[in-house]
């Protein structure tokens, strides 16, 4: 599987490393380019299974520890990450989402069923406030989305004024009267969610002239300057992208700063979509693959927004992506909870490997979901109510590092591959006098070695961490925790040409350097 390579870089210190077979990663830690956003690791909650309800809010009276109804250490494993925005109500859930009914005395807020989501009924116990709150606890910027699929430009429009309205106005002063003076920070708000499907199985040219009356009534009060994130493409519908794009207006010059895009990774078809935990090696790489694909999602994309924005006004924003199994046994259908493994975290670490290397027209990136629901940072038990760490949640706090960071290139030679799978991933970025490098070894079975040829500055020190496991199918539960979490990485050494790595079959590593 491993090509026979032939190199010289420096004088050697080892004979073997004249004649090696081995993956080069030259990293120039002087040529920074595009910024990478921190919103690339931005979250997603729902009003869907246990997302919501049992994972953020238990209650006042909950004797779960909690912040007015929020728990407490969700707040705290999310602070960890560092998130930088929540994206809610939904999903297919926003665009039957009326926010009127979400505020105010809790005891007087009218009940709904949950149509989308397991028929289950909604109490809006957790409205807009609750979500606010849950925000300035966490840290993170919010995202809403708007209901363009059953709601009107009105009540969008009301909602904006409602939250960040300032002096005197009906939205204002009933803000006020719900116990909120002052408006909050809303910088992004979505126009409508999936219009081509669940948000109203609209046509394009449809959708993109109501996307441009909605957004152009959802206004900036104060200082608060909306990002207006329109109804993207599914996948690979690369004329609805198209179309939007001649629509909305290219350049900076219509009413919409954004426009996202949704992509799931699966190994089955959408019928069956694979178990999460029990897989064989041709459904691992097999999920591995497509998980690659969001490299040719986000070009082929982008390539289409420089047409009619060739200077990158408008923002990219995938925010929905992850991978989507079967539901575990014995639980609801609608609520769409499964385990989280290593599988998972290496298509994390695949997606945000490509994530840098989009930096200049991606903006944003929201993985479906926080918490019990499809790829989750977090899973609460609701037997126990233990919280358990996934292996995406630890690829996640491995990256902090990248969040606001200059990308830097890392060029891959001699690298492996199987199938059209490059078995080595890498991404590279740059702040003040230190460097970031992830890496991961997608064969399942072997260990891969890679030199990291780093040019341009002088590397004064460097740690390495890793997340790895015996198997691919490894993951964390309230019995064993820590089955999958972060140790310290030693198996790398000092190279002329810069450092030499052995990395684990089906393992994540961080390597951070300190320049002078």
């Amino acid at each position: 599987m491993l090509g026979l390579s032939i190199y010289f870089l420096g004088p050697p210190t080892n004979p073997e490393d004249c004649l090696v077979t081995t993956t080069r990663a030259v990293v120039d830690l002087d040529l920074p380019g595009a910024r990478i956003s921190r919103h690339l690791y931005g979250h997603f909650a729902e009003h869907l299974g246990r997302c919501i309800y049992g994972g953020f809010w238990v209650g006042e009276d909950s004797p779960i520890p909690n912040i007015r109804g929020i728990r407490t250490d969700v707040v705290e494993a999310l602070r960890a990450l560092k998130i930088p925005n929540l994206r809610w109500p939904g999903g297919c859930f926003a665009d039957e989402y009326h926010w009127r009914d979400g505020v105010g005395p809790r005891e007087e807020r009218p009940t709904m069923v949950n149509t989308h989501w397991g028929n289950v009924v909604e109490d809006n116990s957790f409205g807009t406030h609750e979500f606010l709150d849950l925000c300035e606890l966490l840290g993170a910027d919010p995202y809403i989305s708007g209901n363009v699929g059953s709601g009107s430009v009105r009540e969008m429009r009301e909602w904006v004024d409602y939250l960040t309205g300032v002096g005197e106005s009906p939205m204002v002063n009933l803000r006020r009267a719900n116990g909120r003076e002052e408006p909050w920070r809303v910088p992004f708000w979505g126009i409508g969610n999936e219009s081509w499907g669940c948000g109203g199985n609209m046509r394009a040219e449809a959708y993109a002239d109501l996307a441009r009356q909605y957004a152009t009534y959802c206004r900036d009060h104060g200082d608060n300057k909306l990002y207006r994130i329109a109804t993207g493409a599914n996948s690979d519908d690369y004329a609805w992208t198209d179309t939007l794009m001649r629509t909305i207006g290219g350049c900076g010059s219509g009413p919409l700063q954004g426009l996202s895009l949704h992509y799931y990774t699966i190994a089955g078809t959408w019928e069956d979509k694979g178990h999460a935990t029990d897989f064989d090696l041709d459904e691992y790489y097999s999920t591995l693959t497509k998980a690659g694909k969001i490299d040719e999602l986000l070009r082929r994309h982008s390539t289409l927004m420089d047409v009619h924005d060739p200077y990158g006004k408008v923002g990219l924003v995938l925010d929905e992506w992850g991978t989507w199994w079967n539901v575990a046994e014995g639980t609801n259908p609608g609520f769409l909870y499964q385990q989280n493994t290593i599988r998972d975290a290496l298509v994390a670490s695949l997606h945000f490997d490509t994530f840098h290397r989009h930096a200049a027209r991606l903006t944003m990136a929201n993985i479906a979901q926080t918490v019990n629901v499809l790829q989750a940072m977090i899973l609460t038990d609701p037997d126990t109510n233990a919280l358990v760490r996934t292996p995406t949640y630890h690829v996640f706090e491995m990256n902090t590092g990248h969040h606001d960071a200059d990308s830097l290139a890392v060029h891959l030679l001699d690298a492996p591959s199987r199938d059209g799978l490059g078995l080595i991933s890498a991404s590279a970025s740059t702040k003040d006098d230190t460097a970031l490098i992830s890496l991961s070894n997608l064969d399942a079975e072997e260990p891969q070695t890679v030199i990291l040829n780093l040019r341009g500055r002088e590397v004064s020190g460097h740690t390495a961490r890793i997340l790895s496991a015996k198997t691919p199918q490894a993951h964390n539960t309230p019995e064993a925790p820590q089955a999958v979490a972060p140790e310290a990485f030693t198996d790398l050494e000092a190279h002329p040409a810069g450092l030499k790595l052995v990395l684990p079959p089906h393992s994540y590593v961080t390597v951070s350097l300190s320049l002078s």
